[in-house]
């Protein structure tokens, strides 16, 4: 991911988030280096992820897929990537939040062996006040 990538990355995230993260945050992660990346298919950006790295562990921060393409495995290879990168770093356990509303995320997630960890309160805006996050983990060991 580069700052260029922004515009059609800030596309997808308005159209996939009820309440998106703003091009600062994302230029904020490039800033401090963070690992971002984006997926593209027939060199269009169809996906991206930003995840931290640091004394042994990873935190997936946002994973996104085009919305008409989530449900077919993009999200998996994303993931997957992404965890390789992560065990390039020596990174023993990743982690990351997930609305418990949001069902094919959770199912991914599960099928890619995290586990459920925890539950941070009123985590995330919503449309009626906040909701919870679920907190999932994985070893990489």
């Amino acid at each position: 991911m580069t700052e260029a990538d922004l515009s059609v990355i800030m596309e997808i995230e308005n159209c996939a988030y009820s309440h998106p993260w703003t091009t600062a945050i994302f230029q904020d992660c490039l800033r401090v280096g963070y690992c971002c990346w984006v997926l593209e298919l027939d060199e269009a950006i169809t996906g991206y992820c930003v995840m931290s790295v640091g004394a042994g562990e990873c935190h997936l921060l946002n994973l996104c897929i085009v919305p008409e393409l989530q449900n077919n495995s993009y999200g998996a290879l994303l993931l997957d990537h992404m965890l390789e990168i992560a065990r390039s770093h020596h990174v023993d356990t990743a982690f990351l939040e997930v609305r418990p509303s949001n069902k094919y995320a959770i199912k991914l997630y599960f099928r890619a062996g995290f586990d459920e960890v925890g539950m941070r309160r009123d985590y995330y805006p919503a449309h009626f006040g906040r909701e919870d996050a679920l907190i999932l983990a994985r070893s990489l060991l």
